[in-house]
């Protein structure tokens, strides 16, 4: 039976952090659809210090920026990138449009048709996340999306030079310097100066998420992402060391993480405790990290591997590392996660930088319904049907009938017009 040692904060005490997120995000939206430009330039003054005469970046600029940029870091920039091109290129491939004759004369099918402009969001403030722009741009670009746009915000005042040379290389058609639930709105709602987009896509902080979260509807999102979380499975092979590296690693994204270790093992769970604590005494982001693991970190001892596997799909987090003998069997049997990372030779900051899978992945459980961002996102598959006239009567004999038992008059009269009219031609 599974066993606790170590729980986080209570859903209660979350649901009021949450409530109050909220009210400040619904009050900030509201502000721009009313104000629009001006309102947009007040947030960014207040929560970002950031009014520059334009937030877009013009071309000229962009090239400036990017030459500021040096080039080792440009030919990193461009290494993980074509990572993540090379599997979001195999992911289109494998998405194909359907056209079936089902009966004599049905024609059915469907087509993946491109959204035609998603505006992304690239993280910045504590981290400047160059990645999301590879993990965004890029892959709506792949997708066959038309205008692509970006936002990110100011860090301390200054442009963030990596992370625009990440999102020009990727693709992006327009750039803007702007942060927060104003650039999730400005893109959304649109402005004098901003053009509205169709989708929007990335992470960010509990206030990005909720204006994503209030903002869909009125357009589409990739996902609800909350804090990002980890989770990692271990038996008697795994060493408290590497456990305690890769859950400290992803609580230093902010105080609410959550980090998670389901075990076989009480002696390693009890050695990760340990080794939590010699890590946080040199780790750079350790005030971050400390936190999130205090108030978010749970550790649950399991009897067997079969009860590991319940647990984790309950959980059913974003990053899921598998440091187990046979990790491929969880690989098998498990079912809700954003992302599985099998074995000790890799981890989420592989699949949160360059090895080609998407980093925008499910959690608070919507793995238990979604996955992450991929090319499959930025496409609608839209349906579509064709009849000759013998098959439109054929069809329509049975259409009537069932609108009928609907007490669907009209829908009935639509299937009668075809018959009468198509059975003097097939006759």
């Amino acid at each position: 039976m599974a066993k606790f040692l170590k729980m986080g904060k209570s859903k209660e005490e979350i649901a009021v952090y949450e409530a109050q997120v909220y009210e400040t995000v619904k009050n900030l939206i509201g502000g721009i659809e009313k104000n629009g430009d001006a309102a947009v330039r007040s947030y960014s003054e207040k929560f970002d210090k950031w009014s520059p005469v334009n937030f877009k970046l013009s071309q000229q600029q962009i090239a400036e920026i990017i030459a500021l940029v040096p080039e080792e870091t440009i030919n990193d920039i461009q290494f993980a990138q074509e990572q993540i091109r090379r599997f979001a290129q195999a992911q289109r491939e494998s998405i194909r449009d359907v056209e079936v004759e089902t009966l004599p004369g049905v024609i059915l099918g469907h087509k993946n048709i491109p959204v035609e402009s998603v505006g992304c969001y690239i993280p910045g403030g504590r981290y400047p996340m160059v990645a999301s722009a590879h993990m965004s741009i890029l892959t709506a670009k792949v997708a066959g999306v038309k205008r692509v746009i970006g936002c990110t915000p100011p860090i301390n005042g200054d442009i963030p030079a990596a992370t625009v040379a990440a999102m020009s290389l990727a693709g992006a058609d327009e750039i803007y310097i702007l942060g927060g639930v104003q650039a999730m709105a400005a893109m959304a709602i649109g402005t004098e100066t901003i053009g509205s987009v169709d989708m929007l896509v990335g992470p960010g902080n509990a206030y990005v998420a909720e204006a994503k979260r209030q903002l869909f509807g009125r357009v589409g999102i990739d996902l609800l992402a909350g804090p990002t979380e980890v989770l990692v499975i271990a038996d008697e092979t795994a060493d408290a060391e590497m456990v305690a590296c890769d859950i400290l690693g992803q609580s230093e994204h902010g105080p609410t993480s959550p980090g998670a270790l389901i075990t076989t093992s009480e002696k390693l769970a009890l050695e990760t405790v340990k080794e939590i604590e010699r890590q946080l005494e040199t780790l750079e982001t350790a005030e971050v990290a400390r936190i999130a693991w205090e108030e978010n970190g749970s550790i649950i001892l399991v009897d067997s591997l079969d009860e590991a596997v319940v647990e984790a799909d309950k959980l059913a987090y974003e990053h899921v590392e598998v440091l187990t003998e046979n990790p491929r069997y969880f690989l098998e049997k498990m079912n809700n996660y954003g992302a599985l990372f099998l074995g000790p030779e890799t981890n989420v900051a592989y699949g949160d930088k360059v090895i080609g899978t998407n980093h925008t992945l499910p959690t608070k459980g919507a793995a238990r319904y979604t996955g992450g961002l991929w090319v499959g996102k930025f496409l609608k598959t839209c349906t579509y049907q064709e009849c000759t006239p013998e098959a439109s009567v054929f069809i329509g004999q049975y259409a009537e009938r069932l609108c009928g038992i609907e007490n669907f008059a009209g829908h009935r009269e639509q299937a009668l017009l075809r018959i009468r009219r198509y059975s003097k031609v097939t006759n």
